[in-house]
């Protein structure tokens, strides 16, 4: 009798053990997520990220915890991505800077590869608009811009957020497809940029669409076009420059990865979630009224968007000479 007593007070007290044991190898998530930020709380991309912690809360049963790294341009928050453990309970998102231009022109400082992240999904494209100030440049179009600064070279000035931003290599990319020459006129931000241009001191600018959209509504500036490869949805009757310079592309765009050598399967449990949500029709509006595009996109997906985006902006970086420096 005492033995079996011992036998079962053994078993009953194993019993936590061996199911704590078995839980911990169960079915992905069993745990909480860690999503890193690599920006201050409050903008858009934060916004983004909360919408889909929310969804993956949901969709996967278990907490998301946002975490805002901010600083060096996103670089800490990747930095401690890619250095997490490769198990799928940290992930986070990245943006055009972080993954296809800050390695190229930040080579002697950055702290992370883009080879020590997993891509899992691209979540949105944030457009840069062409915009003007109506005060300062008469045209109304593309072409008009164009023949404009080709009667002035290097006597137009343009504003934007930073050396190596995307509102920066946007401007590049616009005068080397055009053959038309400006004067940089760089920015701690697009915030401090914004007055400026609405005061005339620079002139036009390659931005992103959420910052300004409410200054080209109440006419204080004109957008000429969107630098999207096709017209964004937040305004299907505004142009794309590519209409008029076959293949400009140059867009934001963020997407969610985690630590390399994390798990296939988790991969695809994660990028299968977040797919979902962006093809749904709220998605979609939602995103648009915060004047973005929703992307579906698996893995492989935003893999090769981040190879073509790397290419696209070294051609640009090497062709213009661009330095951080500059």
């Amino acid at each position: 009798m005492n033995t079996t007593r011992r036998t079962l007070l053994g078993s009953s007290l194993a019993l936590p053990f061996i199911a704590r044991d078995a839980f911990a190898q169960g079915a992905y998530p069993n745990a909480p997520i860690r999503m890193i930020v690599p920006f201050a709380a409050g903008g858009t991309a934060d916004i983004f990220a909360r919408f889909v912690a929310e969804h993956l809360r949901t969709s996967l049963g278990r907490p998301v915890v946002v975490e805002n790294v901010g600083g060096a341009g996103g670089m800490v928050g990747i930095t401690q991505l890619a250095r997490a453990n490769p198990d799928g309970y940290t992930i986070g998102l990245a943006s055009t800077s972080s993954l296809a231009i800050n390695p190229i022109l930040s080579k002697a400082t950055i702290t992370y590869k883009v080879e020590d992240l997993a891509p899992i999904s691209q979540i949105a494209t944030v457009p840069n608009v062409l915009a003007v100030n109506p005060g300062k440049i008469p045209a109304k179009t593309v072409p008009e811009l164009i023949a404009y600064l080709k009667s002035k070279p290097d006597q137009v000035t343009y504003g934007s957020a930073g050396v190596g931003t995307s509102q920066h290599l946007a401007a590049e990319l616009f005068q080397q497809m055009a053959g038309v020459s400006m004067v940089h006129v760089p920015y701690r931000g697009s915030s401090q940029m914004v007055p400026d241009l609405l005061s005339g001191t620079v002139e036009l600018t390659f931005d992103n669409v959420p910052l300004i959209l409410p200054y080209a509504k109440e006419g204080k500036l004109r957008f000429l076009a969107t630098a999207t490869p096709q017209r964004a949805d937040f305004d299907k009757n505004l142009p794309a420059v590519s209409e008029f310079l076959p293949g400009f592309e140059a867009t934001a765009w963020h997407g969610f990865l985690a630590p390399a050598k994390t798990p296939k399967p988790i991969i695809e449990t994660l990028s299968k979630s977040i797919q979902e949500m962006m093809a749904m029709p709220a998605t979609k509006e939602r995103f648009a009224e915060l004047g973005a595009t929703a992307v579906v996109s698996t893995a492989d997906d935003f893999a090769t968007k981040i190879a073509v985006e790397t290419k696209r902006w070294q051609d640009v970086i090497e062709a213009r000479g661009i330095k951080l420096e500059g």
